[in-house]
C-alpha cells in the first residue's frame, strides 16, 4: 500500500492572516517524516463563492466549476489537518464554508487541526471536530494547539514576532501524536475504502 497522502489546509483567506507562518512551520515538521506525503493546500488559492448549490454533492452533482476544482483537490487526499484561527468560539467563515462545498470527498478519511490563537483555538478545534463527524471524517484524538504566551510569542501583535522554532518544543510532542493519529487512521480507512 502506499504512503497515505495528507492535506494540509490554511483555513484563513483574510490578506492579515498569521496562519502561513505556522501552516510552513507545519509543512516542514511533516516533511521531515517519512511515513505519509504531505502537500499544502491554501484556500485562498480557490476563490470558493459561498455555497449556492441545490444541495451536498452527497446528493446532487456540484455546478459550480470553482466548487468542482475544490472537491477534485480535496479528493487526492487520504487525511487532513486544519490549520485553524479562532473566530468568536468557532472556525473562520471561509473555512466553513469549503467544508460545506465538499461531502463526498472527506467520508471516511481522519482529520485533525492545528490551531492557533489566545485559548490555542480550541473551542474552534471542538468545533470543527463535530462539522467533521457530520461530514463522514474520522476526527483523531490529538490536535495541535499553540496559545498563550507562546502564541504571542510567535505572532506579530505580540511584540516579539519570533521564528517558530521558538516555540517547537512546546509543540513537539503534540506534533508527532497527531502525525502518528493521522498517518495510522489514514492507512486504516484506506484499506477498507480498497
Amino acid at each position: 500500500m502506499s504512503k497515505p497522502k495528507i492535506a494540509i489546509i490554511i483555513g484563513s483567506t483574510r490578506d492579515s492572516r498569521f496562519a502561513d507562518k505556522p501552516a510552513q512551520w507545519i509543512l516542514e515538521q511533516a516533511q521531515a517524516r517519512d511515513d505519509f506525503d504531505a502537500e499544502l493546500v491554501d484556500l485562498k488559492d480557490f476563490d470558493l463563492p459561498l455555497f449556492n448549490e441545490v444541495a451536498s454533492n452527497a446528493w446532487v452533482p456540484s455546478q459550480d466549476p470553482a466548487a468542482i476544482a475544490w472537491q477534485k483537490k480535496i479528493g487526492e487526499f487520504d487525511g487532513y489537518l486544519f490549520v485553524t484561527a479562532e473566530y468568536n468560539h468557532s472556525i473562520t467563515g471561509a473555512l466553513k464554508n469549503a467544508l460545506d462545498q465538499s461531502s463526498v470527498e472527506w467520508a471516511r478519511k481522519p482529520m485533525s487541526a492545528f490551531g492557533y490563537g489566545g485559548l490555542g483555538a480550541g473551542r474552534a478545534v471542538e468545533h470543527l471536530r463535530g462539522i467533521a463527524v457530520e461530514l463522514q471524517m474520522a476526527p483523531v484524538r490529538n490536535a495541535i494547539h499553540l496559545g498563550g504566551g507562546e502564541f504571542f510569542k510567535v505572532h506579530p501583535l505580540g511584540g516579539v514576532n519570533a521564528p517558530m522554532s521558538d516555540v517547537a518544543p512546546a509543540l513537539d510532542g503534540a506534533v508527532k501524536a497527531t502525525f502518528d493519529d493521522l498517518v495510522w487512521w489514514a492507512n486504516a480507512l484506506k484499506a477498507a475504502r480498497g
